[in-house]
């Protein structure tokens, strides 16, 4: 007689029972893990298009000259569709009202919820543009990508340049899932040339605010500011770590190198790089690092400003590779350099 070997109802039971729980806690990481990529892809689609319109009215000569956002909107539109503008007082046609966020503590303690009120975001200034004196409007892209956009009045055109982006002409808080949820900061929600003073994300209690992209001051500029500021000297021109200062509102306002290693412990997955730790040899997660606000694409180079001055063409920075990460003090005219981001000590 031949005899069949079966499982019994018992084990099936217990195998799916098995499957269901191992379901239940890898199928929502996947998901996130899946809208994070998806929302980070859009928005490195939308941005790439936006200079690219931005070069092509700087190589045309129509990126300057205008007196307020709206103005400069009306000329973009001929370059990146737009397909609604809502004016200063009626920005909640054009973005959702309100925008949240989770305050990601690097240091693995819980997380808070904070929300933004955009009927607040009136100026220049609630982008963290407090010289340009330009009032924000709403838009709506063709893309389905929604907006609030200041426009800097002092842009420069640079038309023989193949480096210009034109960014630094404009302030940007969008979002590229429209009125679809989440509307959550460094998910769907991005800012390009802009940031909050709030906080955004921390290190046990020291909270930062998002990540920027500094604009340059003159040395004129640096000079009129510098003791205020607490800048020790000022460098030739176009001094981008000066503007990040001025944008803190001082070097006390600016992170540590001990406080940049914090994070560069977070985005390697370590724990014993140091604020002075040269050429450690680990793998970057960009995942973490769009996370928490900065702007890389995957295989980049991020350079993080520190508030610590080094002389008139440097300041102590950290550089984070692809594969490796390494604390510098001194880089060659690395305060002129416009691949350096920046965030301050949050208010």
């Amino acid at each position: 007689n031949m005899k069949f070997k079966a499982f019994t109802l018992a084990e099936v039971l217990i195998t799916l029972a098995i499957i269901g729980i191992v379901a239940a806690m890898t199928i929502p990481t996947l998901v996130a893990n899946y809208q994070n990529k998806a929302w980070n892809t859009s928005s490195q689609v939308f941005e790439r298009k936006l200079v690219e319109a931005l070069k092509q009215m700087n190589t045309q000569q129509v990126l300057a000259g205008y007196r307020s956002t709206s103005e400069f909107v009306g000329a973009l539109s001929k370059y990146f569709k737009i397909t609604k503008v809502c004016s200063n007082n009626d920005i909640l046609s054009c973005f959702e009202d309100s925008v949240s966020w989770d305050v990601l503590n690097i240091s693995k303690e819980d997380d808070d919820s904070n929300i933004i009120n955009i009927s607040s975001i009136k100026s220049a200034a609630d982008l963290g543009k407090e010289d340009w004196s330009t009032e924000t409007i709403g838009v709506q892209f063709a893309n389905g990508t929604t907006g609030i956009i200041a426009y800097n009045p002092s842009c420069k055109e640079q038309p023989f340049s193949n480096e210009f982006t034109g960014t630094d002409c404009i302030s940007l808080v969008y979002d590229t899932n429209g009125f679809k949820k989440p509307n959550s900061l460094n998910k769907d929600v991005k800012g390009l040339n802009s940031f909050l003073k709030s906080c955004v994300f921390r290190s046990g209690s020291t909270c930062f605010s998002a990540p920027f992209q500094p604009s340059p001051i003159t040395k004129a500029e640096c000079e009129n500011i510098k003791d205020d500021l607490n800048i020790k000297s000022c460098h030739y021109d176009n001094d981008y770590w000066a503007g990040a200062v001025k944008a803190c509102g001082g070097v006390s306002k600016m992170p540590t190198m001990a406080q940049i290693a914090e994070i560069a412990n977070y985005v390697y997955d370590k724990s014993d790089i140091g604020a002075s730790t040269i050429m450690i040899y680990l793998k970057l997660d960009y995942d973490k690092v769009s996370e928490l606000g900065f702007s890389a694409t995957k295989g980049s180079t991020l350079y993080i400003y520190s508030g610590e001055e080094y002389d008139y063409q440097s300041s102590h920075f950290r550089i984070f590779e692809s594969s490796a990460t390494s604390a510098k003090s001194w880089g060659f005219a690395i305060r002129s350099s416009n691949k350096a981001q920046a965030f301050c000590l949050a208010e």
